[in-house]
């Protein structure tokens, strides 16, 4: 696959796009990269779906060097893309810190956004505990920012590890020491999560949101995810046993159920 790119004044974001149909954006979360979509992307290829994947700014294929790596920032590069691929509205599937970005990308532009699946969301003020916050900032440090990130990382599968996790994480983490990525993942980290928070009450949009139970970036991802499902009037999809990453961890258990949801947004289109 060839990646494409989107050129602006303040960067370069990358993508991939694949087959035709409805068009679903999908983002990352930070620190990750657009094939983090790699188990679900071809559950919705299947199922009639255009499905292009975008590396956030500062990640993946897409530059280094942004003046802002914010919630605000990252929904005007979704934006952004829908824009430029000119294929009207479309379903954006964020996950973590992205979802709280497609949040704010629905409210800034409703007309641009017919949909949102939020996976893990962090949209709230303060998603994670306080612990965990002081404890991040101080581990992701540039001198050993990176190993900890990867130790990080494997803590948010905790129940299971997909089959290619060992590759994946280990390309992961080659991205993040490459020049000018890790300053950008710090600075997300280090960045307010206001602009989510203040949009989810005025999303109208079907939303879904799928949370796993056991996802440690939440004190209690259950209430979490019905907070959040009572802000945005959406439904909710728990994934007994999951961590931060469901539709990676437990593809089997959350590809059809996102489907199924992503067809009653065709049904409403419709009619």
């Amino acid at each position: 696959m060839t990646t494409q790119f989107l050129n602006s004044a303040d960067g370069t974001l990358a993508y991939d796009d694949v087959s035709s149909g409805r068009l679903i954006i999908c983002v990352p979360g930070m620190g990750d990269l657009r094939q983090e979509y790699r188990f679900l992307s071809p559950h919705l290829v299947n199922a009639g779906y255009r499905v292009v994947t975008m590396d956030v700014r500062g990640h993946g294929e897409s530059s280094t060097g942004w003046s802002d790596y914010g919630i605000a920032a990252i929904g005007s590069d979704i934006l952004a893309l829908i824009a430029h691929l000119n294929a009207g509205s479309a379903i954006v599937v964020g996950t973590s810190m992205a979802a709280g970005a497609a949040a704010w990308a629905a409210v800034e532009q409703p007309n641009k956004v017919s949909g949102l699946l939020l996976l893990g969301p962090a949209t709230s003020d303060d998603p994670l505990p306080i612990y965990m916050r002081i404890l991040m900032q101080v581990l992701f440090i540039p001198l050993w920012g990176v190993t900890a990130w990867g130790m990080y990382y494997s803590s948010l599968f905790p129940t299971h590890k997909p089959a290619d996790f060992t590759t994946y994480r280990q390309k992961l983490l080659a991205n993040l020491r490459e020049p000018g990525r890790f300053a950008a993942l710090h600075a997300m980290l280090n960045s307010s999560h206001k602009p989510s928070a203040e949009s989810v009450a005025k999303i109208n949009v079907p939303t879904f949101i799928v949370m796993g139970t056991k996802d440690p970036d939440f004190k209690d991802p259950v209430a979490e995810a019905n907070w959040l499902a009572e802000q945005t009037q959406g439904t909710v999809l728990i994934v007994d046993g999951a961590g931060h990453y469901p539709h990676v961890e437990m593809i089997e258990q959350t590809a059809q159920p996102i489907v199924d949801f992503l067809k009653t947004i065709e049904v409403a289109h419709v009619s």
